[in-house]
């Protein structure tokens, strides 16, 4: 296949009236004018962008299914499609807090669908369940928990392969436990993320280690939420993620989560390549208007329209809490640009380099470059999705 007269997103820059070649699932060449040849499909994007495949490592949900609630390859195949339409072509499904038992048959679902399609689903996201509890946020309060007595073992005993990211509060653990489950997560190449925590700047920041340490937290999740915030004697697990010279965090960008000046002083302190777009979804939109999975009862409150909510709304519990978002990640990016007001360059780059780097799959997806995956999206100068192709291939 051949597009014509796109405005392309490298990854780094934009590059107007370029066309892209894509061969065997690749692509195999960029420029102004490239030469065409029996049997290449043509398409002309007539000034589009055209972007890499958008990148979410946080996401609990397709349309209709929910990881916790049916923990199956069926599931998360549903989950991909359903974002993938919406131009996430590869995600992390992330399994919300509960039990050993259902962490390993999650683990085990998304090892299946991995080794059919390790590029759009490379692994899953265990947000939890060893948390604060007094940063727990929507999670369940009774899966909420220290690990027991061999309960690390046993999780990294079992496809532990395919954990990509394990977030949870690092002062909850003994210092034994944090030394066996820095060897456990080096070992594995699992990512340990920072979050529903309280530590003090001091905790975060010996979690953190000196940024050379690679067994050590390297990531921290949405940041300023179900976190302690910062003050100016205790600069909290915020001014620790500021402070650092390498953590890198994801971040909300729904309207919700948090206000446009939190994401605009955020990207100004990290900037777009230590800070990444996730969609929290429960659901990929159209929302479901009510969920309940045991104690975990959502409902779904529409969004006004207003500037700075996204019109999709957002999920709460029963108590009121945010519970979550019923978004994509281009929903994500949008608001970055049209509500926030950051440059469509770094919002682009924090929905696609900078999380495939973080998982370790910068040199394959998340730019349009020769050799890179042809995983890419049409978005028109609104920026709404008017095309998905996977590996080259039109996506219905």
């Amino acid at each position: 296949m051949l597009f014509i007269n796109a405005t392309v997103f490298t990854g780094d820059s934009f590059l107007p009236n370029t066309s892209v070649l894509v061969e065997e699932g690749h692509i195999k060449a960029i420029g102004p004018d490239l030469a065409t040849g029996d049997g290449i499909d043509i398409l002309d994007l007539q000034g589009d962008y055209l972007v890499p495949g958008l990148i979410d490592l946080q996401l609990y949900g397709g349309a209709t299914e929910f990881l916790n609630a049916e923990p199956t390859p069926e599931t998360v195949r549903h989950i991909w499609k359903s974002h993938a339409l919406n131009g996430t072509t590869t995600l992390l499904p992330t399994l919300h807090s509960t039990h050993l038992a259902e962490m390993q048959q999650a683990t085990s679902a998304v090892r299946v669908v991995r080794d059919e399609m390790p590029l759009n689903v490379p692994g899953i996201h265990l947000e939890g369940p060893y948390f604060n509890p007094i940063k727990k946020g929507a999670h369940r309060a009774k899966y909420v928990r220290v690990p027991a007595e061999g309960e690390l073992e046993t999780l990294f005993s079992h496809h532990a392969d395919a954990i990509s990211i394990l977030t949870l509060a690092p002062e909850m653990l003994s210092p034994d436990q944090l030394t066996l489950l820095y060897g456990l997560a080096k070992a594995s190449g699992t990512l340990l993320s920072l979050g529903h925590s309280n530590a003090t700047y001091q905790q975060a920041m010996a979690a953190f280690g000196d940024g050379s340490d690679t067994d050590r937290f390297l990531l921290a999740t949405h940041l300023y939420n179900a976190m302690r915030g910062f003050e100016s004697r205790e600069p909290g697990t915020v001014g620790a993620i500021f402070d650092h010279p390498t953590v890198i965090s994801s971040i909300v960008t729904d309207g919700y989560h948090c206000a446009p000046a939190a994401i605009r002083m955020a990207h100004r302190q990290l900037g777009p390549d230590r800070l990444f777009l996730i969609s929290d979804a429960l659901f990929a939109n159209p929302p479901r208007a009510n969920f309940a999975l045991e104690t975990f009862v959502v409902h779904f409150e529409p969004g006004s329209g207003e500037p700075g909510s996204p019109l999709h709304g957002r999920y709460v519990n029963e108590q009121g809490t945010l519970a979550g978002t019923a978004i994509t990640v281009l929903d994500c990016v949008r608001f970055c640009v049209q509500e926030v007001g950051l440059p469509l360059t770094d919002a682009l780059r924090m929905a696609t380099v900078t999380p495939a780097n973080v998982i370790g799959l910068g040199d394959q997806i998340g730019c349009i470059s020769p050799g890179y995956v042809a995983n890419l999206v049409r978005l028109d100068k609104g920026l709404v999705q008017q095309g998905v192709w996977v590996d080259g291939n039109a996506l219905a």
